[in-house]
């Protein structure tokens, strides 16, 4: 199991982005949290398997109908990873 960072931009609040993330997460078995943050994007931590992360990064570019991503930015991720799927 590895631990990512995602830092999503763009119109990404006030569109259900969080939400829609915590359902993605859950679908492919990933455990972690979203939270806006105060530029106006969204952190997504999660931790799973390669694929199902790859997946998950795959869907941040594109998030629910509302969205507009303009930048997904990827890191390694040390910290604790609490089991399920928090949105902040």
């Amino acid at each position: 199991m590895s631990g990512v960072r995602f830092i999503v931009s763009g119109k990404v609040q006030g569109v259900f982005f969080r939400a829609s993330t915590r359902n993605e997460a859950m679908r492919l078995g990933l455990h972690g949290h979203a939270r806006n943050l105060s530029d106006g994007g969204v952190e997504v931590v999660a931790s799973g398997s390669t694929e199902a992360l790859r997946e998950l990064e795959q869907w941040l570019w594109e998030g629910p109908p509302a969205a507009k991503v303009a930048e997904v930015t990827r890191s390694d991720y040390a910290g604790e990873v609490r089991a399920g799927f928090l949105v902040f």
